[in-house]
């Protein structure tokens, strides 16, 4: 997976139908020779977070709600934050390397008084996606994925339903194209 690495976001392609991952764009956090970790930042819970995690809503980007990251271990929660300042990195933070230093995984057993000046948007991610060694290379492979340069605004827009089109729209050649393409082709 040469060219896959921290940072960057999976776009699921059409023809990837498996209902954990269709029309999902997912942020990896952590990419090596074991596998890749990531979490699916546009599909918003109806769970806010002030019912599950209270201390971290205020600090939550808009929409306040428990996001589904994927299907491993969707009872926990990972949160990705967003830094003011690259250079002031609070406890609890560690760097998703390759992304420009300001945004990461925040440890929520920090107490939130500890952060809460630090950051600049959070997001909370109930269970992550996660492939084993060769996994994800060979799901890229069978054109299950487009992998696309991720912006640090990706993982807190206020309207998660667009990302996907947003983030096709930016690309360059035919995946720009892709964002017009509706759900279902056989309509037009």
């Amino acid at each position: 997976m040469g060219d896959v690495r921290a940072g960057m976001l999976l776009v699921a392609t059409p023809g990837l139908l498996d209902p954990n991952f269709a029309d999902t764009v997912v942020l990896l956090l952590d990419v090596d020779a074991d596998g890749a970790l990531g979490v699916v930042i546009n599909r918003p819970s109806a769970v806010p977070v002030s019912e599950v995690l209270d201390p971290w809503a205020e600090s939550c980007a808009e929409p306040e709600v428990l996001f589904r990251g994927g299907p491993v271990s969707p009872e926990g929660a990972l949160a990705v934050a967003l830094l003011r300042d690259a250079d002031a990195a609070p406890v609890g933070f560690r760097e998703i390397d390759g992304a420009g230093g300001r945004i990461g995984l925040l440890d929520l057993d920090t107490p939130v008084e500890l952060v809460a000046d630090t950051l600049a948007e959070l997001r909370i991610f109930a269970g992550y996606a996660g492939w084993g060694a060769a996994q994800l290379a060979a799901e890229i492979e069978e054109g299950s994925w487009y992998v696309v340069q991720g912006e640090l605004p990706d993982a807190f827009g206020e309207d998660p339903s667009q990302l996907k089109r947003e983030v096709l729209r930016r690309q360059p050649g035919d995946l720009a194209w892709l964002s017009t393409r509706p759900l279902d082709p056989g309509l037009n």
